[in-house]
């Protein structure tokens, strides 16, 4: 049906603003080329998961330089928690910034995702969260010519910050399962979860100043990143706003972007 699209594909990248409607044109790249999802939020959860598991109770502030601004040597740390299980290291790293809510440098996850990524062998995933700015960029465009792999293509996911705005403050969540639902769109049966019978409930960074903020990052960091990759990646636009949104109507949205692009 569609002609001039790629038949395979080795990595995509999905980008767009916090609430642009990524989902949906990603879920259409893993059906339509056998891909995965691999997504920042999985692999900080999954590092996090493996330091939390190994049950190291010490003081993770010994192992940061302040003066260098900078990790001790992953041989002393190995040292003093008593292994050298990479994930465990990485985990160390990641936890010592999200405790502090502070932000994760570029470095540190270019490093976890650098692990991650290899995992899966480099190839077939849907990279949905990273890179997020220019050195990450950077760092992915190293790195899958060092591995002998590639970006096919990005996905740009197109929305505008009204109607971003508008949609998110409207979406719910099942606190038990993580079901989202949206009270124009999807709307939970007497405000509760049609699988845990549990009452919905707004996730705190869905309110309009938080969203606001997550929109200005994007101009500041994300935008940047993706003006950087423009001519050494081909990118595809596509809207994420449909007037009429069924599942046909953005798998041929995701597929027409990609029709134009390879023209």
């Amino acid at each position: 049906m569609y002609e001039n699209v790629p038949d395979e594909v080795d990595n995509v990248i999905v980008t767009g603003k916090s609430g642009a409607g990524k989902q949906p044109r990603i879920d259409v790249l893993v059906e339509e080329y056998g891909l995965e999802q691999l997504s920042t939020g999985d692999i900080f959860r999954s590092y996090l998961g493996e330091f939390d598991g190994y049950g190291y109770d010490g003081d993770i502030s010994q192992f940061w330089d302040e003066e260098k601004e900078e990790f001790v040597a992953d041989d002393r740390i190995a040292e003093e928690i008593g292994t050298d299980k990479e994930e465990v290291i990485l985990g160390l790293k990641a936890k010592y910034f999200v405790d502090r809510g502070k932000f994760v440098p570029d470095r540190i996850t270019n490093q976890l995702f650098d692990s991650y990524f290899g995992k899966q062998d480099y190839s077939d995933q849907v990279l949905d969260g990273y890179p997020r700015t220019v050195d990450q960029a950077d760092f992915l465009l190293d790195l899958v010519e060092e591995k002998n792999t590639k970006v096919d293509f990005i996905l740009w996911v197109r929305n505008t910050d009204e109607k971003i705005i508008a949609r998110t403050t409207k979406r719910r969540i099942c606190p038990e399962c993580g079901e989202v639902y949206h009270l124009k769109y999807d709307p939970p049966e007497d405000g509760k979860c049609a699988d845990c019978g549990v009452e919905v409930i707004q996730r705190s960074d869905d309110t309009e100043e938080k969203i606001r903020a997550r929109l200005q990052e994007f101009k500041d960091k994300t935008k940047p990143m993706i003006e950087y990759l423009d001519g050494k990646i081909p990118i595809a636009e596509v809207s994420g706003h449909l007037e009429e949104f069924t599942p046909e109507n953005v798998r041929k949205s995701v597929m027409s972007s990609l029709e134009e692009l390879y023209e």
